[in-house]
């Protein structure tokens, strides 16, 4: 793994002007600069590949990805997005409910509490049906009923009844099969038990079993590890912001220059002669406003631009994975489809038997099958490995 390189080097930065953004095409391809070799390679690339962590907490991981391409980064935030399973409800089976909230409503309600259950631990639902191997189920069995111990006139329903809220804690897992031997460790159960189902008054119930199986999100929302609306979670990524101070900023307009920029991205201090100036303190605090080319004093002085191949990562679990297996997972799926293709190259540079040409004898040329071009596959061949 390298270092993050030079990130004064005018090739890597997006160009922020006062009306418009320049430069926001990568240049390193071959032919752009003349003598120069610009083709990919695999040793090149590990020397300039960096990805380290920056901040770690239970539900978030912060980090830097450094000296890929824009289309990899999104790449990889995409697969966090729609193609890394996870476990969610998907069948619900409603014996009893005599709440007000509709079966259909309470389903839909159930089907998007995020679980925290290790998918890994778990195969895809076959076509034989759900089984101890590809199947979570939880029982859901609420009664409301009136509290014996309730002082007369109270109207705090908390208070007044027991069971007057469906939480999702409220959720039991019930093992099939060796899986409370399994998930003996860590039992699934809801990420946060915190989400209001439904409502209840004396009288009412709920009675469901409920099957939880594994998914991906490009099938539907519920089973994305990392929906930003439904579950408050993320996975997103900006370029790495860089201030260049082109001219020593004058010490009567040092705490004004600070103030142009978001807070702790400018740090004032004194020099020897006890006269002000300014340094870049915090750059990733940075939100490119641009307030400091709207002062007329402050022209030429500075200039803002961001690392084109430098992606500060920001990725909050829903509570399937641990975040700091997330990122690592998606490379691993990527390097899946990767192989998935190196694969169908390989085939496809092998030339066709003549009885498989007969079936495209009357083709147009052009949509008969070719030999893939060497170049092309030496380049997938190279990403594979």
């Amino acid at each position: 793994m390298g270092t993050a390189g030079d990130l004064d080097d005018s090739r890597r930065q997006v160009v922020y002007h006062p009306e418009r953004v320049g430069h926001v095409a990568s240049t390193d391809y071959p032919g752009v600069y003349p003598g120069e070799d610009n083709s990919w390679d695999l040793e090149k690339f590990k020397e300039k590949l960096v990805v380290q962590v920056q901040r770690l907490s239970e539900k978030t991981v912060e980090l830097d990805l450094v000296g890929v391409d824009a289309s990899i980064a999104n790449a990889l935030r995409r697969i966090l997005l729609a193609e890394v399973p996870a476990m969610a409800i998907e069948d619900v089976y409603i014996f009893n409910n005599t709440s007000v909230i509709h079966d259909e409503i309470l389903a839909q309600r159930l089907g998007l509490v995020p679980l925290s259950i290790d998918p890994r631990a778990l195969d895809m639902r076959g076509p034989d049906g759900p089984t101890d191997r590809d199947c979570i189920v939880f029982k859901l069995e609420v009664t409301c009923t009136y509290n014996p111990k309730s002082v007369q006139g109270e109207v705090d329903p908390s208070k007044r009844y027991r069971n007057p809220n469906v939480y999702s804690r409220d959720l039991v897992f019930a093992p099939q099969g060796d899986q409370a031997e399994r998930f003996k460790e860590y039992p699934p159960r809801p990420a946060n038990g915190n989400i209001l189902l439904a409502k209840l008054r004396p009288g009412q119930t709920i009675e469901t079993e409920i099957h939880a199986q594994k998914g991906i999100g490009s099938l539907h929302a519920k089973w994305s590890p990392v929906v930003p609306s439904l579950r408050e979670a993320t996975a997103s990524y900006r370029l790495l912001p860089h201030i260049i101070i082109r001219k020593p900023i004058p010490p009567r307009l040092c705490d004004k220059f600070a103030q142009c920029f978001s807070p702790g991205v400018i740090r004032v201090t004194q020099n020897g002669a006890g006269e002000k100036e300014v340094t870049v303190a915090n750059p990733r605090n940075e939100s490119m406003s641009r307030e400091v080319y709207r002062h007329a004093e402050f022209e030429g002085m500075v200039d803002l631009t961001r690392i084109r191949d430098f992606f500060l990562f920001s990725i909050e679990t829903a509570g399937a994975y641990p975040p700091q297996d997330l990122f690592p997972e998606s490379i691993r799926i990527m390097r899946s489809k990767i192989q998935t293709l190196k694969y169908a190259a390989e085939k496809l540079k092998t030339p066709l038997e003549d009885d498989a040409m007969e079936d495209y004898s009357g083709v147009q040329a052009d949509l008969k099958p070719q030999r893939i071009r060497q170049p092309m596959l030496s380049y997938i061949q190279g990403m594979g490995d």
